[in-house]
């Protein structure tokens, strides 16, 4: 039976790649409404658990449940009430940002007014450009909104404010904090700790595959022994003393 309020639970997720253990005996649930945050270097298996999350990875053991179903078995159910944006987004080259939103919004029963995120995001002004006009930046904040359209109950975003400048970046979070208030559930990886720290209701730190900690960023920190979230993290993955050899 699924407890009410817990839109996403992952039960001994393990997933490898022959020998190697990208994600090893992970579990974790995120409540309705709750910013969560999985954090860990490149490799650490961050986006190979979004990929299985999300039924895009096959694993060999584990249970997912999001929104009670099983993103396998009931893809076109969950696909209109979940938004996903990952790191890698390609576009064609000859189509405009109202048209990839146009097609996108058209995918879904219930979406959201394309329009208005676009002004939520400073990109109204840009809507009649080819998407390969858009700076870097700007095609991560059309990445981020595109995963916005379905009016989704759960979001995905995986390094969602790379590429972006402060001020772009600080408008997400805004943004995203909104959708919390709404009772939406988002679940993000990053490397920027302001961030974490900014917008996470409970992270979760990966090394090697492996959950080293999971709780409050505040939490996280004290027990570290550290004053800030970004020594807690290199603490816990060992990265501390290699950053200190490197100076």
């Amino acid at each position: 039976m699924v407890e009410k309020n817990i839109v996403l639970e992952v039960s001994n997720l393990t997933k490898r790649y022959k020998d190697f253990v990208a994600v090893n005996n992970l579990s974790l649930k995120i409540s309705r409404g709750e910013i969560f945050g999985l954090l860990g270097h490149n490799g650490s298996g961050k986006t190979t658990t979004i990929e299985c999350i999300l039924g895009t990875k096959k694993f060999e053991k584990g249970k997912v449940s999001i929104l009670g179903m099983n993103p396998i078995e009931n893809r076109t159910k969950i696909f209109e009430k979940v938004g996903v944006q990952l790191q890698q987004s390609s576009y064609q080259d000859k189509i405009k940002v109202k048209e990839i939103c146009e097609m996108t919004e058209a995918l879904y029963t219930k979406p959201n007014n394309y329009e208005d995120i676009l002004k939520d995001f400073k990109l109204y002004d840009k809507k009649n450009n080819f998407v390969f006009e858009l700076s870097g930046g700007q095609k991560q904040k059309l990445s981020v909104l595109l995963a916005l359209i379905p009016n989704p109950e759960i979001v995905f975003l995986d390094e969602l404010t790379t590429g972006l400048d402060t001020k772009a970046r600080r408008e997400i979070w805004g943004y995203l904090k909104k959708l919390k208030a709404k009772g939406i559930s988002i679940f993000l990886t990053s490397h920027y700790m302001d961030e974490v720290e900014y917008l996470c209701d409970r992270i979760c730190i990966l090394k090697n595959g492996n959950m080293v900690i999971c709780n409050t960023p505040e939490e996280v920190i004290k027990s570290s022994g550290r004053k800030k979230l970004e020594d807690a993290y290199l603490y816990y993955t060992d990265e501390e003393e290699l950053e200190y050899e490197s100076v």
